[in-house]
């Protein structure tokens, strides 16, 4: 399914079920070593999707989240190897945006929250755009109007003592200066 979110659309399946997860590697033409990241309805979901979360993460998190900042954790058990591309890290997002929290609510779980792009491809802002890149390959578009925020989220990677920005997107470099020191 493709839905609206605060930055751009995404793509979303229930983390607990591997082969829609799949097919959204597969409609992305995504390779399957990269990571999908999980999309929670509160940051106090972090603990139950990461097995470790140092102060700094918890700082950014509670000024930054919801919002366009998705954080690099280590992992827990609970996150299918599917989602973190097999590797020992898992990403996280709160959205500011009512539908992507609704769905996550109504589930009772994290979804997997990706760019609703191929690979490559610019992110879409309607569900026009998400219907030009994959047509009918997808089975369900929320059409929640233009994404807000237009710009992918910021990505940190906070598994060592300094966060590491990954991809700078709608939060710059200088408001995260501002929180804690990040390279």
């Amino acid at each position: 399914m493709a839905f609206p979110t605060d930055t751009v659309y995404g793509l979303g399946a229930a983390a607990d079920i591997p082969q829609a997860i799949e097919k959204i590697y597969q409609v992305k033409q995504r390779a399957h070593d990269k990571a999908l990241p999980l999309l929670l309805e509160d940051i106090s979901q972090i603990s139950e999707v990461a097995c470790r979360v140092s102060e700094t993460a918890w700082l950014l998190a509670r000024t930054f989240l919801p919002g366009a900042l998705t954080l690099v954790l280590p992992k827990s058990d609970s996150v299918l190897d599917i989602i973190s591309g097999g590797g020992q890290t898992v990403a996280v997002r709160v959205p500011a945006h009512a539908i992507p929290v609704a769905l996550v609510n109504g589930l009772g779980m994290p979804i997997v929250g990706t760019s609703a792009n191929i690979s490559g491809h610019p992110s879409p802002l309607t569900a026009d755009e998400v219907r030009d890149q994959f047509g009918d390959k997808i089975d369900l578009i929320i059409d929640g109007g233009r994404c807000p925020g237009g710009k992918e989220s910021t990505v940190v990677d906070v598994t060592g003592e300094v966060p590491l920005i990954l991809r700078e997107g709608a939060i710059p470099r200088k408001a995260l200066e501002e929180v804690c020191q990040v390279i």
